[in-house]
């Protein structure tokens, strides 16, 4: 420290007035005091949880008079608060170090007990010697934490002794406060310093930056105090006029000692050289200098409270937030450099910079304490961005990314979708159904591209493709015999080798029917069960047989083709070319075709319903009239649902399953019929087989899906 000649005492730049209306303030005061609010009522809460009578008993380690300056405020506020601590002081480090004044006699001064000492510094002044003090340490401290068993232990800062306590205590599971952390000064500090946050529970940090540093470091947010230095409590408040009685007194390291004597520099009546400064009077020494120089955080952190021009020599510091009072001299290996600094800074005079603090944060940091639930797991919760990219061999997670293509080949549409082992449609497609065989293969396979792509995206593991159509499907070959009529050119078409020759994937196909029985066989109501069928009731009727847990395709892969059923002789015509099947009664296109009747007879409507001029008539007109009381649509789907009943009697009879699975648009129209005519018609012995409607909103995607995903399970088809 360079202070000017004493004897120019009304000299300006002794004299210097320093603004004691700091404007600079911290911009969290208000969001922190409104946190703390809701701390404060918590506070009682945790005290039940904790004991009533239960006192959080914190021990304060201090290593060197610079960590006692920040951990002093604190102390004294723990100290005034018996109600809530007990308080156990532990000194150690270069404390009990005569080179370094044996600063340990002012903490006996400021009135505290200390509970233990510790010698644990190793003499030299090299790296070894660091290395052997931190082993010392880590020996002596079991005993004396077995001995005080704190809840929590305060630890200040990043040097290399505090580095032995947080080691300590983490290892014994105690509760660990940093006090600092977060910030960015430069040298071996940093390491030691961000090695201690990561041991530590709690964190108290001084600034913005260090805060968002500590978040970025992955520390709950939850347990990360932007508090301000404690230090500041004191510096901001410190108002002694008796300073000149403190620099004639003392006018600071041991190398500094050395060279002054080298230079013979201590004989000079302005310089003096010594050990140690009790802080209260340091900080007087240092509001009131022309200049401070050295790398010690105090120049670049407390002395910015007065805005005393400071000199940084070095790297150490040189990562630190600084308030414009700060000039760094880099690499100081020659005199001109810092002789031209000392021009450039001696006696100006600096803004007053809050940067480390605004003088509360000791009553900030108690409420933190008392907020301490012991009662939390003391394991630490590191809050980790999201990772895109997670490829894990765990198989719980490899389960969770297996996915599959599907894709439904419908008469109006054409859906593709990305689904999951567990049946989630994570994305879907879905285009007009072309009408020719080339644009429609050529659909298909742009969206089975882009949804392939997607999937990458979205870091899911394709398996295969697996495609749902009607009509007739010979799944060995992957090939398509004979469609509906509701899919125009589609016969003999091979759908596996496009597809599996364009993505590099295996590739299922098979008819809607048998997709809806396997999606309820792996994801719905038929889940676990030997045996079942499934009813597909949409523009169509189709079903699959599940026996003995497979599906059942048929000599010629023409099983389950159950809207075909015959339920009367002498019933309307079927697309099949055959007279009373179920579809020709109970499939959507059945239905729409009794609408049209009813509506051209002006039979349809009813009041409070009507029909758009360019909306064509349909099933749902037909459902709606029923609904509004329309005798004749009521008639229809009567008819209609006791033809489907009559089938279902007829599955009954010759496939005695132990569930009827009904899905579709119009299921849930027909439900109650079909149970009735089971009642009227079935045998006794089957009368019991429940009939449910299927809850899953995609069978024919999921069925698709299912194809793919059991081959993980190497199921045979």
């Amino acid at each position: 420290m360079v202070v000017k000649d004493l004897k120019l005492q009304n000299s300006v730049l002794i004299s210097r007035v320093y603004h004691s209306d700091y404007k600079q303030s911290f911009l969290f005061l208000q969001l922190q005091e409104l946190y703390f609010k809701t701390l404060s009522k918590r506070k009682k809460q945790v005290m039940e949880k904790n004991g009533n009578n239960r006192k959080l008993r914190v021990c304060v380690a201090t290593c060197n008079r610079a960590d006692y300056s920040k951990l002093a405020p604190i102390m004294f506020g723990i100290k005034t608060e018996p109600e809530f601590f007990e308080l156990d002081v532990v000194v150690l480090g270069s404390h009990l170090i005569d080179d370094y004044g044996n600063t340990y006699r002012m903490i006996e001064q400021d009135d505290f007990d200390i509970n233990t000492r510790l010698h644990t510094i190793v003499r030299g002044e090299d790296e070894a010697a660091m290395v052997e003090s931190v082993g010392l340490a880590l020996v002596k401290l079991p005993d004396v934490l077995n001995r005080l068993k704190p809840d929590i232990m305060i630890v200040h800062g990043d040097r290399f002794d505090a580095l032995a306590l947080a080691t300590s205590a983490a290892l014994m599971n105690i509760r660990i406060l940093h006090i600092e952390g977060g910030e960015v000064s430069g040298t071996i500090d940093d390491s030691i310093r961000h090695a201690i946050t990561k041991l530590a529970h709690y964190h108290v940090c001084c600034t913005r930056s260090a805060e968002q540093h500590l978040i970025s470091m992955c520390e709950d947010h939850d347990r990360i105090l932007l508090a301000g230095c404690p230090s500041y409590d004191k510096l901001l408040s410190a108002k002694n006029k008796d300073y000149m009685s403190i620099i004639r007194m003392w006018l600071g390291s041991k190398e500094m000692v050395r060279v002054m004597r080298k230079k013979g520099i201590e004989h000079h009546p302005n310089f003096r050289a010594v050990k140690h400064v009790p802080f209260d009077q340091f900080i007087q020494l240092v509001a009131h200098a022309g200049c401070m120089i050295g790398n010690s955080s105090c120049g670049v952190r407390e002395v910015g409270a007065f805005g005393t021009p400071v000199i940084n020599l070095g790297t150490r510091q040189i990562g630190r937030e600084t308030g414009e009072n700060v000039l760094h001299v880099r690499d100081a290996d020659t005199q001109d450099k810092i002789l031209q600094a000392l021009h450039l800074q001696f006696g100006k005079q600096y803004p007053c910079s809050k940067i480390y603090g605004d003088g509360n944060a000791v009553p900030r940091i108690l409420k933190f304490l008392k907020s301490i639930d012991l009662q939390e797991p003391l394991q630490k919760k590191f809050c980790f961005p999201p990772v895109k990219e997670n490829i894990s061999q765990d198989i719980d997670h490899i389960l969770e990314t297996l996915s599959a293509l599907a894709v439904d080949l419908g008469g109006t549409n054409l859906r593709v979708a990305i689904v999951s082992m567990k049946g989630e449609v994570v994305k879907k497609y879905t285009q007009f159904n072309p009408k020719t065989y080339e644009e429609r293969i050529d659909l298909i396979l742009q969206m089975c591209v882009e949804a392939a792509a997607e999937a990458v995206k979205l870091n899911c593991r394709i398996l295969g493709v697996g495609i749902s159509t009607g009509g007739r499907v010979n799944p060995r070959e992957g090939i398509v015999l004979h469609s509906t009529k509701l899919i125009q050119e589609w016969n003999s078409v091979d759908l596996r080798t496009p597809l599996s020759d364009t993505l590099h994937l295996p590739v299922w196909v098979d008819n809607d029917g048998n997709c809806a029985a396997l999606a309820e066989r792996k994801f719905g109501q038929g889940k676990g069960l030997e045996n079942f069928v499934t009813l597909i009731t949409g523009t169509g009727i189709g079903g699959g047989i599940i026996h003995q847990h497979e599906l059942i395709h048929g000599s010629s892969f023409c099983a389950a083709e159950l809207g075909h059923l015959v339920v009367s002789l002498d019933g309307p015509d079927c697309l099949c070319g055959s007279h009373g099947c179920i579809e020709a009664y109970a499939s959507g296109m059945a239905l729409q075709r009794e609408a049209k009747k009813l509506h051209d007879e002006d039979l349809l409507l009813v009041e409070g319903m009507s029909v758009p001029k360019d909306e064509a008539v349909g099933a749902l007109h037909l459902i709606q009239a029923a609904k509004l009381g329309n005798a004749k649509a009521q008639s229809i789907l009567r008819t209609a649902g006791t033809a489907l009943g009559l089938g279902v009697v007829n599955i009954l009879h010759t496939m005695n399953p132990s569930l009827v699975i009904l899905s579709g648009v119009l299921a849930n129209h027909y439900i109650h019929i079909v149970k009735d005519v089971i009642r009227q018609q079935a045998l006794p012995s089957v009368q019991d087989v429940d009939v449910v409607v299927s809850d899953l909103m995609d069978p024919a995607l999921l069925g698709a899906a299912s194809m793919v995903l059991d081959y993980t399970t190497r199921r045979i088809y």
